[in-house]
């Protein structure tokens, strides 16, 4: 990225947004100013940087993600061709002490001078393929229905237990589990049938099926994963990503634990590759093995099939860099042992 010259800040909120425009830490050259969050007030923000002689081409944007409230800004600002890095919460408020009042007009003052600390490590933002964003609504609509149907279940289940019950709350809760079932069905349906209606991602799609555990769910969330499969993420960054390669934690000679991975990160793609790993363990020779090997050595379950889902995020990895079926017993063979022609 060429160095821009101006830096501007976007703090988002449901009714308008905050912006201010730095040059440099601690050296604002506007703002902050307040624009309603609608389709007038993105074109006033637009005019008021043309107004102040600031081009798309010396100006980069910093926000945070907030969802829907800044979605439609996101796209506006990219159809009129500005640089924009969509940042993290947590990671931009970890690049400040807190020790000052809370507004925003302090946090769009905070986005710009983030955006010129760490102009190297933005994330530029760029809207997804029409058929990804559909596929990730219905991911996120499924997971929805998936956790109140849980809910329904549990309640369920203890209505069943109480002494006096009424035979009509029981009925309606059942009615209840049996729709969200149906519209749980109806949207996989509707998943499947819009992969299948891109034959690219639906080829590669088929082929990330043929790793052991892998299904259409878990397929589909890498597909929303990787931006239809267009990522320059490598293995090991979605690893990271994801929260399952373990993290070392030292210090000189007395301070030591064994490397952990987090216990936290995206809830989706850790449930699916959780149960994938449990799934080969269970019903695959070569991974149950493994696992059964790794048992008897004394070495906890979880961690365990945390390098399960580590080996079969890696295997993924690999049929969509090469764009070929999984192998069962397949075994790698060393460069230097190649016959040399």
């Amino acid at each position: 990225m060429k160095q821009p010259r101006y830096f501007a800040g976007i703090d988002i909120a449901s009714a308008s947004f905050m912006v201010s425009i730095a040059t440099k830490p601690e050296h604002v050259l506007l703002g902050p100013c307040s624009f309603d969050n609608t389709p007038e007030g993105f074109k006033a923000l637009v005019d008021w940087f043309e107004q102040n002689h600031l081009s798309s081409q010396q100006l980069v944007i910093c926000m945070e993600a907030t969802g829907v409230y800044g979605e439609l800004l996101c796209y506006f600002l990219h159809q009129h061709q500005y640089t924009l890095a969509v940042e993290s919460p947590l990671k931009v408020k970890r690049a400040f002490k807190i020790d000052h009042h809370k507004t925003d007009a302090v946090d769009s003052i905070q986005l710009a001078e983030y955006a010129f600390r760490f102009l190297d490590e933005l994330s530029i933002w760029a809207p997804r393929a029409e058929r990804v964003e559909k596929i990730t609504s219905l991911i996120s609509s499924r997971e929805l229905l998936v956790r109140e149907k849980t809910q329904t279940m549990n309640n369920l289940h203890a209505l069943r237990r109480k002494v006096i019950k009424s035979a009509v709350a029981v009925q309606s809760l059942e009615k209840v589990i049996q729709v969200i079932e149906e519209e749980i069905k109806a949207l996989e349906k509707q998943m499947e049938y819009l992969v299948e209606q891109d034959p690219e991602i639906n080829a590669r799609v088929d082929l990330l099926k043929s790793t052991p555990g892998v299904g259409l769910l878990l397929a589909a969330n890498l597909l929303v994963l990787t931006n239809g499969f267009t990522s320059q993420r490598s293995y090991r960054e979605t690893a990271s990503y994801l929260k399952i390669a373990p993290l070392q934690y030292e210090s000189g000679t007395s301070v030591y634990r064994n490397p952990q991975s987090p216990h936290y990160g995206p809830s989706v793609m850790r449930k699916l590759l959780s149960l994938a790993a449990q799934s080969v363990v269970t019903h695959k020779a070569d991974f149950k093995k493994y696992y059964l090997r790794k048992q008897a050595e004394g070495k906890p379950k979880r961690l365990i099939l945390n390098n399960v889902e580590n080996k079969l995020l890696k295997i993924i990895w690999a049929i969509i860099r090469d764009e070929k079926p999984y192998i069962p017993n397949y075994q790698s063979v060393h460069p230097k042992y190649w016959k040399t022609a």
